[in-house]
């Protein structure tokens, strides 16, 4: 069993930064595949970035890549995700994921089995 905790959401104007922190328990991250999702209102939750295993090669959703980085620290159980240059449209519900190193698809949801209890940011325009 894993338990996930995001932190590090807020309120931030157009353009600004935050770096979100999720932080788990229970089993070693550098063993599992990470991602990071997001959830608007009346939305699907949606891929954001995610990473197969520590040192691997890091996805993004075209949507974030080159405005958010998504890392490790393997030595604090700890993944971060760091967005600089927001837009009010990055404004969601951002949760952390866990799923075992298999062959599965990292952009969808049914490929995680752990979940974070989310964290919300807000872009202000």
């Amino acid at each position: 069993q894993v338990q996930l905790v995001e932190s590090g959401g807020g309120l931030v104007q157009s353009g600004g930064s935050l770096r979100l922190s999720c932080e788990a328990a229970g089993r070693t991250l550098g063993s599992l595949r990470m991602g990071w999702f997001r959830q608007a209102p009346g939305k699907e939750r949606e891929f954001v970035a995610a990473n197969r295993y520590s040192g691997g090669i890091i996805i993004y959703a075209d949507s974030v890549k080159g405005r958010f980085t998504f890392s490790r620290d393997n030595a604090k159980n700890t993944v971060y995700l760091q967005m600089n240059s927001l837009k009010p449209e990055d404004t969601a519900v951002y949760y952390c994921a866990a799923g075992p190193r298999d062959g599965k698809s990292v952009y969808y949801v049914q490929s995680y089995d752990y979940w974070g209890q989310g964290t919300q940011v807000t872009v202000s325009s």
